[in-house]
């Protein structure tokens, strides 16, 4: 008989064409010890089924029942309850790496009655309602691919129906009121064609096939096209109890990279929120603060943090990539991957593994490809007291552009067609992927250096520029420092200094650095040829050189 979900635990003994990468590196933690909270993971043969039927498989809705259950006993809390509630996060994960092409859904389960419990549990009127409104949110998304977003329906307590919250900012510190949750189902109810359940199995079955359902969304399949990712993979589900990062003063959320995505220096880089859920930080939405805050506010945190990336690092020889959630100043991950750097950066990592003996040099010549290595050299605005620079922000991937404002992700298609375009924007979503793909460069207001807008650019090799606090982006062009920047002007970015300035920049490159010297003459160890020639084609003759002996 077919199953299938299966328990998140080390036991567990799939491949991530089955788990999905996300659940299959929580497999990992799970072996090296590391904090995980509990859950489940629904196949990505489920998805498969359930896109070729049209309806989830049968025996599924049995199979999440018994898992809900097992998840009970693990925690010692009720599904739904009306004592010790417990709440699940819903998210998706395919075997390839979609970083937000498709749905989560955070707080599941928090019906009505488990909202008053859990308000009655903590004592903490503002913490239960703001949750519930956060799982009302992100439902609202994932059922009406964000079109129940429009307008931003705000609560009281600083959430916003547009997008999360930013912790407690009320002036009283009162919870949102119970009309404004329920104008928001109303919301839902309205756009979506559906009444959100007020039975926790029934959401958990919604959402399922909700984020099955995600997979085939425009952008979606947009950022399969772009990437070269087959469409018939589908995604896993992965459920996991709630780890609550706004439960108080010692909670919060956060991205790392185990070393610096923009150099491959070794130091732990990212971006942490206090008092906040993890969709805060990747969406862009709120300003974010430098991970190493997180070691002055929170030590044991910090302490905990930099050993698991020391962990995940030795045992999948790579820099790596984690999610984590802190609850009352105790660390939960949430997700593990590659750090998967481009240009300079994946050069010097390659080589520091090597020299730290954590790999060879041979394989180190083979993680960096042909085209690390062209844009390894990278370019930058050339310095000029005459440059006039509009803006200042976040440098969040390496590189200069020249191009057009475009302010929408249609504008930016449609300009393209006649040259370079700049995508600005307040934050990116998962929606302006054709924008994104379309661009040169990227720019936006809000966000940090593990925002969405800065994961996608590093991932297309785009330079880009985030964080301007004082950027307001309109439909007919931009507003910063007093200043109103038609649409359609040229403007220059620099993703390493953070630097946009107004017009045509001239642009130089840096010279190859010590690390790419080093990997090119590793390269020419290898292929024996050291005549003159460009360096990815010195790169690419070592690999070719190592694939003919481990052929022979």
């Amino acid at each position: 008989m077919v199953r299938w979900v299966r328990p998140l635990t080390s036991r567990l003994d799939e491949t991530a064409e089955t788990l999905g990468a996300k659940a299959h590196g929580l497999v990992t933690l799970h072996r090296l010890g590391l904090p995980v909270p509990p859950g489940f993971v629904v196949t990505t043969e489920a998805c498969r089924t359930f896109l070729r039927r049209g309806r989830l498989p049968d025996g599924l809705h049995a199979e999440l029942a018994t898992a809900m259950r097992g998840l009970e006993d693990a925690t010692g809390r009720r599904f739904g309850g009306t004592r010790t509630p417990l709440a699940v996060s819903v998210r998706s994960g395919a075997s390839v790496s979609m970083p937000g092409m498709m749905d989560t859904i955070l707080d599941l389960g928090l019906t009505t009655e488990a909202t008053t419990a859990l308000a009655a549990e903590t004592g903490d009127a503002w913490f239960a309602l703001e949750s519930r409104s956060r799982f009302l949110s992100t439902l609202a998304a994932a059922l009406t691919d964000g079109t129940a977003l429009a307008g931003g329906t705000a609560l009281a307590g600083g959430t916003a129906l547009a997008g999360g919250t930013a912790g407690r900012d009320t002036a009283d510190g009162q919870a949102p009121p119970t009309s404004e949750i329920t104008a928001i189902e109303a919301v839902i109810e309205r756009r979506s064609g559906r009444a959100v359940p007020d039975d926790a199995l029934a959401q958990l079955t919604l959402a399922v096939e909700t984020v099955f359902s995600s997979w085939d969304t425009p952008r979606a399949r947009t950022y399969r096209e772009l990437h070269g990712i087959p469409h018939d993979l589908g995604t896993a589900v992965i459920v996991q109890a709630m780890v609550y990062g706004n439960r108080d003063e010692h909670s919060g959320t956060g991205v790392a990279f185990s070393r610096d995505p923009n150099t491959g220096e070794n130091v732990p880089f990212g971006d942490v929120l206090f008092g906040c859920q993890g969709d805060d930080v990747v969406s862009g939405r709120s300003p974010t603060r430098p991970l190493r805050e997180l070691g002055s506010r929170e030590p044991a945190v910090w302490a905990a943090l930099v050993d698991a990336l020391a962990r995940i690092e030795r045992h999948d020889r790579d820099a790596c990539y984690v999610e984590f959630t802190f609850q009352s100043g105790e660390l939960w991950l949430l997700q593990a991957r590659p750090g998967r750097f481009v240009g300079a950066a994946a050069v010097r990592v390659a080589t520091d593994l090597a020299d730290e003996g954590l790999i060879t040099r041979q394989e180190a010549l083979l993680r960096v490809s042909p085209r690390h290595l062209r844009h390894a050299r990278t370019p930058r605005m050339a310095p000029s007291a005459r440059a006039d620079i509009l803006a200042r922000g976040i440098g969040a991937c390496p590189g200069a552009a020249v191009g057009k404002i475009a302010t929408t992700t249609d504008a930016a298609i449609r300009m393209s067609v006649d040259g370079p375009v700049i995508l600005v924007r307040p934050e990116t979503s998962p929606h302006d992927m054709a924008g994104l793909a379309a661009a040169a460069g990227i720019v936006t207001a809000r966000g940090g250096a593990a925002s969405h807008a800065a994961v996608v650019a590093r991932a297309m090799a785009k330079p880009a520029v985030v964080g301007i606090g004082d950027l307001t982006v309109e439909s007919t062009g931009i507003r910063t420092a007093g200043r109103v920047i038609d649409a359609g002007t040229l403007v220059t970015i620099d993703g390493t200094s953070g630097e946009v300035a107004l017009g045509s920049r001239r642009i130089v490159t840096d010279t190859a650095d010590a690390h790419v010297r080093r990997l090119l003459a590793w390269a020419d160890d290898v292929s024996g040829d050291r005549s003159d020639r460009e360096e990815a084609e010195r790169l690419a003759a070592a690999h070719a050189a190592l694939r003919r002996a481990r052929s022979s």
